[in-house]
C-alpha cells in the first residue's frame, strides 16, 4: 500500500502545477471520490466560471485520479505544494493552515484514508458559493467568462467543462449545463461554443 497520494478530481487531473509534479511518482485513473461533486462554486481566478466542488447535497461521487507521491514525502510538504497549487502561487513558499469556518473564500485540504490501496488521500476542497445552481445560470457565467480574461487564458468555464467531460467526469447538472451553453450560444458543439464566446469577448 502507498502511503500518500492526491485525490483530483477537476483541472488538478491535467494541471498539477510544477511543485506537486516533481513529487508525483505515478497516477491512477478511476477511482471514485468518496464524496459528491456538482459545478457548484464561481472561481474569481476563472472570472466567475463554474467549477467542481464537493458538496453535501445534489452532486454524486465522480470517477477521480489519485496522484501517487514520492516516498518519505511529508503529509505537510504534500499539503502546502497542493494550497499553493490552488491558490495560484506556486513556487512562493506559503505553507497551509487550516482555515476558520464559515469562510467561503479560504480553500481547504481534506482527508480520506485506505482508498485505491493508499493509505492517505489529500484533496482540495473550496466551499459551495453557487446556492442552488442550475443548468441555465452555469451556462450564462461559463460563457461569461470565457468573454473574460479567463477566455483569452484557457481558464473559462466552457474549456472546464471540455476537460471535465474528456477526463470521465459525469455529475447531475452537466449534461443540462452543457444544453445550455450551445442553446444561449446557437451553437451545437462545445468547442464553437468557445470560439463564439471568444470572439464576443
Amino acid at each position: 500500500m502507498s502511503s500518500l497520494g492526491i485525490l483530483a478530481y477537476g483541472s488538478l487531473i491535467d494541471d498539477p502545477g510544477a511543485e506537486l509534479q516533481e513529487i508525483i511518482t505515478d497516477r491512477v485513473p478511476g477511482v471514485t471520490t468518496p464524496f459528491g461533486i456538482e459545478f457548484a462554486r464561481t472561481s474569481r481566478t476563472r472570472d466567475g466560471a463554474p467549477v467542481l466542488v464537493p458538496v453535501s447535497a445534489g452532486g454524486t461521487p465522480v470517477m477521480g485520479v489519485v496522484l501517487l507521491l514520492k516516498d518519505g514525502i511529508a503529509e505537510q510538504d504534500a499539503m502546502d505544494r497542493l494550497y499553493r497549487r490552488e491558490i495560484h502561487q506556486v513556487g512562493c513558499g506559503k505553507c497551509y493552515n487550516h482555515p476558520p469556518d464559515g469562510d467561503l473564500n479560504l480553500m481547504r485540504i481534506g482527508r480520506c484514508a485506505n482508498l485505491a490501496g493508499v493509505k492517505t488521500l489529500l484533496y482540495a476542497s473550496f466551499q459551495q458559493n453557487i446556492p442552488n445552481p442550475t443548468p441555465e445560470q452555469l451556462g450564462r457565467l461559463a460563457i461569461e467568462s470565457a468573454k473574460a480574461r479567463a477566455g483569452k487564458r484557457g481558464k473559462d468555464g466552457i474549456r472546464y467543462l471540455i476537460d471535465a467531460s474528456r477526463n470521465g467526469i459525469r455529475t447531475p447538472l452537466m449534461d443540462g449545463y452543457r444544453c445550455e451553453i450551445l442553446r444561449q450560444t446557437g451553437t451545437y458543439s462545445l468547442a464553437d461554443a468557445l470560439r463564439i464566446a471568444r470572439q464576443a469577448g
